[in-house]
């Protein structure tokens, strides 16, 4: 019985050519780690640097306010939270924070009203536009030690130029520099002069950046100015708004040039009777005139968690208004198409 020989028509097997595969493997295995790693490379610089000058110092903060820590001598008695519930208990560090506080209010709140309306103003078609935006600019230049100064003078009680023209309508004259609420409005005036216009040139540049075509097509349709600045101009620039938000109330939070140089006379860090001595002022004093620094290290760390707490409030509120905002526009398409497919049905067939 014979035995037919089918013809072998397997493909033959391909040549390895030795180190061809090993060099293209080399190429597309670095090719993907470049791919990988790259992003994190370039970025790495700013997290080395915040973890020296920022998430290190605040680490050690922490460490040092659980401690009796002493200016000379350094680290002292291991207290615990000791330290954070003596200072919640004191009497003159909420003072200090309701003086903060009242600073705050009076000079953020204005000054973002104000910022805000120069920065439309100056969105407009003026002439000689860059010497009015340079000009807003001119007090953030001017140093704080010169500003303290010449508010200081302004607002003295004895020959102060704001009591004296008081004095022509009747007025008598006020303690700007020993009662609470004058003091903490002079202060206020101080911070909104710096700061005003370095904001409204920030809004701006945001301002700037929204579509003309935008404008010019409300404007057709009949929307004057000031419904055009609410319904389009300040929707379009909520995300600068928001940063410059942040970036005020931290500012604000901080407050310690213009408090400590309004009143450098006095004994007291903050005024004699501490009627304007912000948290920071009373940080400062705790530390370097009581030598005490694991207390001010809690105040800084109670301050800290105070500032991410007013942040934390600003994000979840500018995402509760932008999500409302989303839904009354989908509202609102919704409605403009339910309207047209109406319109379109009771339109006669052909």
């Amino acid at each position: 019985m014979t035995r037919t020989l089918e013809p072998d028509t397997s493909a033959p097997a391909p040549v390895k050519r030795p180190g061809r595969a090993s060099a293209l493997t080399y190429k597309h295995r670095l090719s993907r780690m470049d791919v990988k790693l790259s992003p994190y490379l370039y970025i790495s610089p700013f997290f080395v640097l915040f973890g020296l000058v920022g998430l290190f110092p605040l680490v050690y903060t922490f460490v040092v306010s659980l401690n009796n820590w002493n200016l000379l001598s350094g680290p002292g008695e291991w207290v615990g939270f000791d330290n954070y519930s003596a200072e919640l208990a004191d009497p003159l560090f909420w003072n200090s924070l309701f003086n903060t506080m009242s600073i705050f209010l009076l000079s953020s709140i204005p000054q973002l009203v104000v910022a805000t309306a120069i920065a439309a103003i100056l969105d407009q078609n003026l002439r000689a536009k860059t010497f009015w935006r340079m000009s807003v600019l001119i007090p953030y230049v001017v140093t704080p030690v010169a500003v303290a100064l010449i508010f200081s003078s302004m607002f003295s009680e004895q020959s102060g130029l704001v009591n004296h023209l008081l004095s022509f309508v009747g007025v008598d004259p006020i303690g700007w520099k020993t009662d609470v609420l004058p003091s903490h409005l002079a202060i206020a005036g101080m911070v909104n002069w710096r700061w005003t216009g370095y904001n409204a040139l920030i809004l701006l540049a945001a301002m700037q950046s929204v579509p003309r075509d935008i404008h010019e097509s409300a404007a057709l349709d009949g929307a004057g100015f000031v419904r055009r600045f609410f319904s389009i101009t300040l929707p379009s620039i909520r995300p600068t708004m928001i940063f410059v938000i942040i970036t005020a109330t931290i500012g604000g939070l901080q407050i310690f040039t213009e408090p400590r140089l309004y009143d450098a006379t006095s004994s007291t860090a903050g005024g004699a009777h501490r009627q304007f001595q912000t948290t920071v002022l009373y940080l400062w004093e705790m530390a370097f005139q009581r030598q005490n620094f694991g207390k001010a290290s809690a105040v800084a760390f109670i301050l800290f968690i105070i500032i991410v707490a007013f942040g934390l409030l600003n994000f979840l509120i500018s995402q509760r208004i932008a999500t409302t905002d989303s839904r009354s526009e989908s509202k609102r398409a919704k409605r403009q198409l339910s309207r047209t497919l109406r319109n379109g049905a009771k339109e006669p067939r052909a």
